[in-house]
């Protein structure tokens, strides 16, 4: 890593320090689908105070850049036959997505098998080719240790609960982001089901260099389900 990215590194992480990253996405077949939304939800969420934006697929990611300056984390969920790892699963998708505008790459960074290569080695394969940070997102303490040690700037508990060897809770997991904030020497950020802003703080109190909430402000469908749910006593 040159001096210039490293520096650039550190001013991006100072932007992100104890705020809140929202997550702007929604997949084909939600009614919010579309790049030209989630430019619209990305406004919303920075004039409401948001310090980042997490946002899915190039076209998204252009979108967004286009109508903030906000830094970006940018992922892309592709389905690649015979493995289930989804999000940046390939050099070509984290290409895609630095080409895009994002200012940090997210991948999957679990144990799970990867179509191109191991964890570490495809960690190392995404920073020399796009030259851009790595938000490694895990599922695992041993995960984001081992992210770290393979060169991601940046981890996130993103997907904890959605590995079957995860905790499956109905909240945040915030004894992971505890732990973790204890034996990285890089920003952790706490990710998955943090559904209030009580939650967002608990986060940060265990030790969270900053938090991403996505579904809780913008996905109206889901929303709406919890809502329902305690309407009709489910």
């Amino acid at each position: 890593m040159t001096i210039s990215q490293t520096s650039s590194h550190k001013s991006l992480a100072g932007r992100l320090r104890g705020g809140l990253i929202v997550s702007c996405q929604a997949l084909p077949g939600e009614a919010l689908f579309g790049g030209e939304i989630m430019a619209k939800l990305a406004v919303a969420a920075e004039r409401g105070g948001a310090v980042g934006i997490r946002a899915n697929s190039p076209v998204d990611i252009a979108a967004i850049r286009a109508v903030t300056t906000l830094p970006i984390i940018g992922l892309y969920k592709v389905d690649v036959a015979d493995y289930d790892v989804y999000i940046t699963p390939t050099l070509r998708d984290a290409q895609a997505v630095a080409d895009a505008g994002a200012d940090m790459i997210a991948l999957d960074a679990t144990d799970r098998p990867h179509p191109e290569g191991t964890t570490a080695e495809f960690i190392a394969a995404v920073r020399a080719a796009t030259g851009l940070p790595v938000l490694a997102d895990i599922s695992t303490f041993d995960e984001g240790v081992a992210a770290q040690a393979a060169g991601a700037e940046f981890v996130s508990t993103t997907m904890s609960g959605y590995t079957p060897y995860s905790p499956q809770l109905e909240g945040p997991d915030l004894e992971l982001v505890t732990r973790l904030a204890s034996a990285l020497d890089v920003p952790l950020f706490a990710e998955g089901r943090i559904h209030t802003p009580e939650q967002a703080r608990a986060a940060l109190d265990a030790g969270a260099f900053a938090v991403i909430v996505g579904g809780a402000i913008t996905r109206p469908q889901q929303i709406t389900e919890r809502f329902a749910r305690a309407v009709a006593g489910k």
